[in-house]
């Protein structure tokens, strides 16, 4: 037996006896008790030790030292830290008030990318804007010196479905109001609570387009500004924003593998990002989805050495662009990959299966649909499924997708705000979570033919 798997073999017998009984049961359901400890151990570890890791700073570099030491200490082989390089944008002052008959402070937080307002800040007046579409319509140069806002209304779904939609004016919203001329933007943020707690996230500009000062109201906030412009008055906003562009600054991509026994099998490859943003400690995206990655390829190698290698994939820089991912794609392009599922939607229990290769591949799909249907999860074959944010090779390969759907629901209440924090994690579902990627993982990593299959993956 190998140095490392007698490793991991030590360390899996340190592993608590009750381990095994505490996980999530098919029998009874999800009980008060469920518990993986290995899971919790990672997510605990990281949200307490590191807490924020945002892309590109020390906080993320400590990240990926925390990561690398507890996959080394559990016997993962071939652990690497794949450096690359990656603009990188940080916080700083961050604070609006109305002034004039409704003078108020207002809570926001920038979003990623933000441009600056001068260290005293602006003065504008604030232009409404119901939608992103209602911000395209107006004039060139009409919004000259104003701060545009746009408002609309996000709400909650168990797949997260509105995420696409009403993230337009976060993503794209900044850069057509810079072309519109527009000093600064601020938008409802991108969220389904009503906390006084805003949500940040990335925005991007156009080629050559200059960044504006922009930001995220809390959703409280926003509806409170919405009702003092229905009063048909001039609001007007003093708005400071400070951030700050560091210029290209290294991230990385920590891998660690359970070693197959037949090298020649291309490798299963279990995806999260161990990145978050700075607002809160990143416990459920993403410190959750990389413990219940690795936990499952722990949980897979407690029933023995598979078949095929499991690589778990810590990405980087994920928040701010996916980074990591495109650099992992370019620094594997000559490598293929067996097949890949990522968590990034929290911890939330697990409730569809999809791939892409239900039709190709129908036995191998049946095989994985009979391991996950006793923990409540529905097969859902006529789903092709995509792949999250950091399973860029496998889509670029054009290969094998599993998409395990967790329930959202309350996902977007939290998502990129300081409430963010390890309390906001059920152990039990996590818990389901583990148990149901151990049971996908196993299948995938014992299974000797192509997992594609005969068939065409991609447009099935």
């Amino acid at each position: 037996m190998h140095k490392h798997l007698l490793a991991l073999s030590a360390l899996l017998l340190a592993v608590p006896a009750t381990a095994s009984a505490q996980r999530y049961d098919a029998r009874y359901g999800l009980e008060p008790g469920a518990h993986d400890e290995i899971a919790w151990d990672f997510l605990e570890g990281i949200t307490t030790e590191v807490g924020p890791r945002l892309a590109g700073t020390e906080d993320e570099a400590r990240g990926r030292a925390w990561a690398i030491e507890w996959l080394r200490e559990r016997g993962f082989a071939n652990v690497v830290d794949e450096p690359f390089m990656h603009n990188t944008w940080v916080r700083g002052e961050e604070r609006a008030r109305v002034t004039g008959r409704y003078a108020q402070p207002l809570v926001l937080t920038a979003l990623g990318y933000s441009g600056a307002t001068p260290a005293e800040g602006i003065t504008a007046e604030v232009v409404h804007l119901a939608s992103i579409d209602a911000l395209r319509a107006v004039p060139d140069g009409s919004l000259a010196g104003k701060i545009a806002y746009i408002g609309h209304a996000m709400r909650a779904t168990q797949d997260g479905s509105h995420y696409g939609y009403f993230g337009s004016p976060r993503r794209q919203g900044p850069g057509i109001a810079a072309q519109k001329g527009a000093a600064a933007i601020l938008i409802r943020s991108i969220g389904t609570d009503t906390d006084r707690l805003p949500h940040t996230g990335a925005t991007s500009w156009p080629d050559g387009t200059v960044p504006i000062p922009a930001a995220a109201l809390s959703n409280p906030d926003a509806d409170n500004l919405e009702r003092m412009l229905e009063r048909g008055e001039t609001v007007s906003i003093d708005l400071v924003l400070t951030p700050q562009f560091l210029g290209m600054t290294p991230s990385g991509n920590v891998t660690g593998e359970i070693i197959g026994s037949d090298p020649s099998l291309p490798p299963v490859l279990l995806a999260c990002h161990l990145d978050s943003w700075d607002t809160g400690t990143g416990a459920i995206d993403d410190a959750s989805g990389c413990a219940i990655a690795a936990a499952a390829a722990l949980r897979v190698a407690q029933e023995g050495q598979p078949l095929r290698t499991i690589r778990v994939l810590f990405a980087g820089a994920e928040e701010t662009g996916l980074w990591g991912s495109a650099a992992y794609s370019a620094a594997h392009a000559d490598e293929k990959i067996g097949v890949g599922l990522e968590s990034d939607f929290g911890a939330g229990l697990i409730w569809r299966l999809e791939a892409n290769f239900a039709r190709s591949n129908p036995g191998l799909f049946q095989q994985l649909a009979n391991a996950v249907t006793p923990y409540g999860v529905v097969p859902a074959p006529q789903i092709l499924a995509t792949g999250g944010a950091d399973l860029n090779i496998v889509r670029d390969q054009g290969g094998p997708i599993i998409d395990l759907q967790q329930d959202g629901s309350r996902y977007f209440d939290l998502h990129h705000t300081a409430n963010d924090t390890l309390d906001k994690v059920d152990p039990a579902e996590l818990a389901q979570n583990v148990a149901v990627w151990t049971a996908v993982a196993n299948v995938l990593a014992n299974e000797p033919g192509d997992i594609a299959g005969p068939g065409i993956i991609a447009g099935e």
